[in-house]
């Protein structure tokens, strides 16, 4: 078992994209290694970004995904702050989630999302045998 998560991204714009994740998202910079940073996302997960001159433009295959109760907020939120909202807060039945998609200064895909049905928190911490 490990003990957290880092999910690493690239950009191109590592001022545009702090800001962004600082300003707009409201995460804590946990560690600055110069051309990365990281951000504390939850108590054990995080997520990096480090610049880099050539990255690809086509990022649909990535899906951030941010888990809240507050997705209506959430979206109150980014619209304020003039972020790319795509479409508004729905139930995904499939799924049995209720989210909503924005995009960040490099063209990821950030969902907001809500599990309609109960989870177990504590099958996250038990090692699997």
């Amino acid at each position: 078992m490990f003990d957290s998560a880092i999910t690493f991204c690239y950009t191109d714009n590592l001022e545009r994209t702090s800001h962004w994740y600082e300003e707009v998202l409201g995460l804590k910079l946990a560690i600055d290694q110069g051309n990365c940073r990281i951000y504390r996302v939850s108590s054990e997960s995080f997520i990096g970004f480090c610049e880099r001159k050539a990255v690809s433009i086509n990022h649909d295959d990535l899906i951030l995904t941010f888990v809240t109760d507050d997705v209506d907020e959430w979206y109150e939120r980014l619209k304020a702050k003039n972020a790319i909202v795509v479409g508004k807060p729905e139930k995904n039945e499939h799924y049995n989630i209720y989210h909503f998609f924005a995009r960040d200064p490099n063209g990821y895909r950030i969902e907001i999302q809500q599990f309609l049905s109960p989870i177990d928190r504590e099958v996250c911490h038990k090692p699997r045998l």
